[in-house]
């Protein structure tokens, strides 16, 4: 590991926290890289261990130039950028960027591999699922309503971890439990007519950490806003939603 003597002299720094190339790290990286004159260095720190590979080839595709990159600490990088554009083009790109992140559509394909299951596929992932609701707790496989409502409480878990990395805020413990009840769960599954629709979710995140109350339930505020099916389930049922700190 190098010494803090062998760090390059930086003009602008910023935390990627957990995010790697692929979920928006790039956006920022190119965000933050306006901050820096044409000849400039932009100091990324990072916790995720993919930047450290995909981060040279992308600043030769784009211009930049990779200086360096350092693990300090176990589990945690730092990498070095010196600007090679100019701010008009990179204001395009960063533009351009946007426009294609607008853009992107997320698919998946199923398909009924069985009497009793229908198989997902998306990107090279594949998953077996149920049927919507089930109210045996023995049962082998998880209905689609679990896996919805399992998407819904990683998604906000998910979003409050990368906003603590990003802000440096340690996490010692995180983990949330999730409940839903149904408008009538026995037109769910086909008994009688009626609004099979979620009625009512309770989510919790427990977490430990010695980070400042206020910071901690500032950054919960703000991953809530980051979630997009949180924020689509806040529009169609009644959310209650909290943090508890241990």
């Amino acid at each position: 590991m190098a010494t803090s003597e062998e760090y390059p002299e930086t003009d602008h720094v910023f935390d990627g926290g957990a995010m790697d190339c692929g979920s928006g790290l790039i956006l920022l990286i190119r965000q933050n890289m306006l901050a820096v004159p044409v000849g400039g260095i932009l100091e990324i720190r990072s916790s995720e261990p993919t930047v450290e590979s995909e981060l040279p080839p992308w600043c030769r595709m784009v211009g930049h130039t990779h200086v360096k990159s350092v693990q300090v600490e176990k589990g945690t990088w730092r990498h070095w950028v010196r600007r090679g554009t100019d701010a008009a083009s990179e204001q395009a790109e960063l533009e351009a960027d946007k426009r294609k992140a607008q853009e992107f559509k997320w698919s998946v394909r199923a398909r009924r591999t069985s009497d009793l299951e229908t198989t997902v596929y998306s990107r090279n992932f594949s998953w077996k699922s149920a049927s919507s609701v089930d109210f045996d707790r023995s049962s082998e496989l998880p209905g689609s309503l679990e896996k919805f409502l399992a998407a819904t409480l990683a998604d906000v878990i998910n979003c409050f971890a990368i906003r603590c990395s990003r802000s440096q805020i340690l996490l010692d413990e995180l983990e949330g439990t999730l409940n839903a009840t149904l408008n009538n769960s026995l037109a769910a599954v086909g008994i009688e007519a009626g609004d099979s629709s979620i009625k009512q979710i309770n989510l919790v995140a427990y977490v430990t950490s010695p980070a400042p109350e206020p910071e901690i339930r500032r950054e919960w505020d703000l991953a809530l806003g980051d979630s997009p099916v949180y924020q689509t389930l806040k529009k169609s049922c009644e959310v209650d939603s909290r943090i508890v700190l241990l």
